[in-house]
């Protein structure tokens, strides 16, 4: 019996051994594996020989991007460049006595009824014989018949009315008629003179005259960029305001530009095989940009793998859950910027693709989808400068400072919305920068940055009293509130979140769980609530920037 009972001792405290050595295995193996994910690249390729392949990529990607974003902003550019001046030629072609330089939100004024007549007379003696006077590659629109598309004349006036300024009085139906007419480029002349009637204008009646039409073009220069070029409808409309009956009639040209792939083409040289070439280089962006996608998808999938294990540990262990300054070690927010900026820059390439090909001409939203994916790549950079301690400084300090800033401005938008408010109803009839609400609000925030005080100041009518010395108050008030206080306050509270990041750098930093678990510390004291103060509180943000000293080896928390 002595022998049976022994024997089953022996056995149990073997089991109780092998449990022990294999729970600790477990663990050794957790830890390893935690230590190995938060290294950073060079420190795998060190501990394990792991090429960085991952880095690499990126690498790549930014250089190929950033290729592209130049190649397509210089093309960009000279489309952009292409409408602005054909705009201009149109102003100088069909307004008569423009001077080169818009007057305000509109391009002439006249202030007499012959003026307007030979305004009018002049548009459309221009357009009549357009091939004759422009130097550019534009002529008439023309129907899927081969004729061409007329110029419509509508004017709009009240349909009755009399006014007697003398006397006082008026009668006016505010209702408004519209009447237009059409003619062919090529018979100007015999339509006005059977339709004369149509430009006896009632100047105290009338609200507006517009003039529209529809031209072609074709953008020949991005040849010289080995590219194809463009056709482009130009829907142009030119409108007499007359609505403020005030004396003066605006007249304003606007363009509405449309580009297509040409109907019929032929081209001799190198554009065609550039185009080849560019839609390749394209491509091979597109593929670099699913394969980053696809290693920080797996590196998440790896980091939301660990984070169960390290979980069921700290339960199975210690019987506690994993806090939540832990569970966000894992969730590296970087991994999903640079997937984001991936597929916004596939997009843009295919985008792009299409308009190489010129079967889509959409360089607004191209330019959109590229330009944002190039900023997120670039700013996805600072995670590899966040391996660094010396050139970490600045995203450590935005993460804290992040949440206090955001909390701030929410109390100084509620004053400036005020202030914005304000200035656009009393000083708004008095000053041009005060006209509209997005004006006032660019206004004082150049004048919270020191731009243009005087001129603000100055620019300002003095013809109401009242108003000008309100005008003093509020903009006194606001330069000294915003300038001396809110802005001097944003400053300190980023200064303060610098310094807290100095002193812990050379203090050391609060330490969670995970970080005691990987220096081998088998306390896990739990926290109460409400036991942090505000400053590690907002700590938690940034932990997973700093490194932890384990004897001779560093390893990052990322």
């Amino acid at each position: 019996m002595e022998l049976l009972v022994r024997y089953l001792d022996r056995s149990d405290s073997i089991g109780s051994t092998m449990t022990q050595d294999s729970s600790l295995m477990k663990e050794a193996t957790l830890r390893d594996d935690l230590r190995y994910y938060f290294m950073s690249p060079c420190e795998k390729y060190k501990a394990r020989g792991q090429k960085p392949w991952k880095l690499g990529v990126q690498i790549l990607k930014i250089v190929m991007i950033t290729t592209q974003l130049i190649l397509f902003g210089l093309n960009n550019q000279l489309v952009v460049s292409y409408k602005e001046e054909n705009t201009i030629a149109l102003k100088n072609l069909f307004l008569k006595d423009y001077s080169g330089v818009d007057e305000d939100d509109y391009c002439v004024s006249v202030y007499s009824q012959q003026r307007v007549y030979d305004s009018l007379y002049y548009v459309m003696d221009q357009y009549s014989q357009l091939g004759r006077l422009t130097v550019g590659p534009i002529s008439y629109a023309e129907d899927e018949e081969g004729r061409f598309l007329p110029l419509v004349i509508c004017k709009q006036f009240y349909k009755r009315g009399s006014v007697e300024p003398s006397d006082e009085t008026y009668d006016i139906d505010a209702e408004l008629e519209k009447a237009c007419m059409s003619f062919n480029p090529k018979t100007v002349n015999q339509w006005r003179s059977q339709n004369s009637s149509f430009f006896d204008l009632d100047f105290y009646r009338l609200v507006d005259v517009e003039i529209t039409f529809q031209l072609k073009g074709i953008n020949l220069q991005t040849v010289r960029s080995r590219e194809l070029p463009d056709c482009y409808s130009f829907y142009v409309t030119i409108t007499f305001d007359n609505r403020c009956h005030s004396g003066m009639v605006k007249i304003s040209l606007d363009t509405d530009s449309i580009s297509n792939a040409c109907r019929d083409w032929k081209i001799s040289g190198t554009a065609q095989k550039n185009t080849h070439y560019l839609l390749v280089f394209d491509g091979f962006i597109i593929l670099v940009c699913i394969t980053s996608a696809i290693l920080c998808t797996r590196s998440i999938v790896l980091a939301v793998r660990l984070l169960q294990r390290f979980s069921r540990f700290l339960n199975e262990n210690y019987n506690r859950k994993v806090c939540e300054d832990d569970q966000r070690e894992f969730l590296n927010c970087w991994y999903l910027l640079i997937i984001f900026s991936d597929l916004l820059a596939i997009v843009g390439s295919i985008l792009k693709m299409e308009i190489q090909a010129k079967s889509l001409t959409s360089y607004d939203v191209c330019s959109i989808f590229l330009g944002t994916s190039t900023l997120m790549v670039w700013v996805g950079v600072i995670r590899y400068l966040g391996y660094f301690e010396k050139y970490n400084v600045l995203l450590l300090t935005m993460k804290a400072a992040f949440p206090k800033v955001l909390r701030f401005c929410c109390c100084a938008g509620m004053i400036y919305l005020g202030y914005t408010f304000c200035g656009w109803i009393v000083l708004g009839p008095y000053h041009e920068k005060f006209e509209g609400l997005s004006r006032v609000a660019e206004c004082l925030f150049s004048l919270v940055n020191g731009d243009d005080m005087f001129t603000t100041f100055a620019q300002l009518k003095d013809k109401n009293t009242l108003v000008w010395v309100f005008s003093r108050v509020y903009l006194y008030s606001f330069i000294s509130l915003f300038i001396y206080m809110v802005l001097s306050l944003f400053i300190a509270i980023i200064t303060d979140a610098y310094e807290t990041i100095k002193n812990y750098q050379m203090n050391g930093f609060p330490m969670t769980d995970l970080q005691k678990f990987l220096l081998e510390q088998k306390d896990f004291p739990v926290a109460e609530e409400g036991s942090q103060t505000d400053i590690n509180v907002g700590y938690s943000t940034f932990c997973c920037c700093r490194r932890v000293p384990e004897n001779d080896d560093i390893i990052l928390i990322s």
